[in-house]
């Protein structure tokens, strides 16, 4: 047994000599757990931010100039311009929004008469067009509504409505995408550092070398899975306590030995991934093909992008196999609800067996593979 931990050590030990001598590897792992973390929850916003909106005043009235200066920074960037330059700004993509207010509008508005303003919309910005164009609909009624009854109507609900944010009171979106980009970021490198390695034997001819020394295939798999597991938990914990909550002031308030312990055991299964794909492809671009085919749908159906409850019932089913699924479910509840053991075990009860499963299907994989690979 002591001989056999040894030559577990000694040659995850020369995976990682061989990871320190890749500079494009460990370029790729400082990126994401640095750069990749603070751009994809800084740089991508969902909701109305600074979207730039072009307005045509061709009323020049009091209730026109209203609506025009409704719409202000941080929400919207306005600027006032003709009716031919709005619709060349609109088809250069200098707009997302554009509103045309006619003339003789206030008149029209006063007199009880059908008015009209145009909103147009660039519907390729997804993100913000959809929640932007109801937005406006509400800013313009609102704004016209106080001009004619000369005051801000107020209406008194029967029932008095309390609403509480919880576990992130001011809705800030960085507070969970950083935290999701490092839930996600650890199952992907993890298969690409496996896999990566892998392959790497096989291109260099070291994995002849591995077949005549007195270890096992038990014994190099052991190897590649502690050794990059290593990688990317130290990797990890870098982004989580430097990026997130030292960069991004987010705060953390569940246990993250607890976390990382979930993490272990989801590399445990994610590495045994990148070894049965390693010994599937017979390159680093089949690798990286069939990577993508593995890795987004684990991701995009998770849980982390999209809740489950949502997804149709034999996606929930079918994704209860994969790490992705409940490693998401486990973080989230110990990072922003602050679950103990006993509220996420179920998930570690899962992660456990999925391991045990992919890592026996992937020795068998590469036991009956390694002669061909070499």
């Amino acid at each position: 047994m002591f001989t056999k931990l040894q030559n577990i050590y000694q040659l995850g030990c020369k995976e990682l000599w061989s990871l320190w001598r890749d500079p494009i590897m460990l370029v790729l792992i400082i990126y994401t757990f640095t750069v990749s973390v603070y751009t994809s929850s800084t740089a991508v916003k969902e909701t109305l931010n600074m979207a730039p909106i072009a307005i045509v005043d061709e009323d020049h009235s009091t209730l026109s100039e209203r609506i025009s200066s409704a719409f202000y920074p941080p929400n919207f960037t306005s600027k006032t311009t003709t009716l031919n330059t709005m619709d060349e700004g609109m088809d250069a993509g200098e707009f997302t929004f554009a509103v045309n207010i006619p003339a003789n509008f206030q008149q029209d508005v006063l007199s009880g008469e059908s008015a009209e303003i145009q909103v147009n919309v660039d519907a390729t910005r997804m993100t913000q067009a959809m929640s932007g164009a109801g937005y406006i609909q509400q800013m313009i009624q609102s704004e016209v509504n106080e001009y004619v009854l000369r005051n801000r109507e107020v209406t008194n609900l029967p029932i008095d409505l309390a609403i509480r944010s919880r576990f992130n009171p001011t809705l800030e979106k960085q507070w969970f995408m950083s935290v999701m980009q490092i839930i996600n970021n650890v199952a992907m490198l993890s298969i690409i550092l496996t896999g990566a390695a892998l392959i790497r034997e096989r291109e260099h001819g070291t994995i002849e070398h591995l077949m005549v020394m007195p270890v096992t295939v038990f014994e190099i798999m052991m190897s590649k899975v502690w050794s990059m597991s290593l990688v990317v938990l130290i990797a990890a914990f870098v982004g989580l306590k430097v990026v997130v909550q030292g960069v991004l002031h987010v705060p953390i308030d569940g246990s993250l030995p607890l976390f990382f312990f979930g993490a272990l055991l989801t590399l445990f299964a994610t590495t045994s991934m990148g070894i049965y794909m390693a010994t599937v492809s017979k390159s680093m671009p089949q690798f990286g093909l069939l990577m993508m085919l593995v890795l987004i749908p684990m991701q995009m159906l998770s849980g982390g992008l999209t809740p489950r409850e949502s997804m149709p019932e034999i996606v929930q089913q079918v994704m209860m196999i994969a790490p992705t699924t409940h490693f998401v479910s486990l973080a989230q509840a110990i990072l922003y609800r602050n679950a103990g053991f006993d509220v996420v075990w179920p998930s570690f009860v899962w992660l456990l067996g999925i391991a045990s499963v992919f890592f026996y299907v992937s020795w068998k994989r590469f036991k009956d593979t390694i002669h061909t690979m070499a």
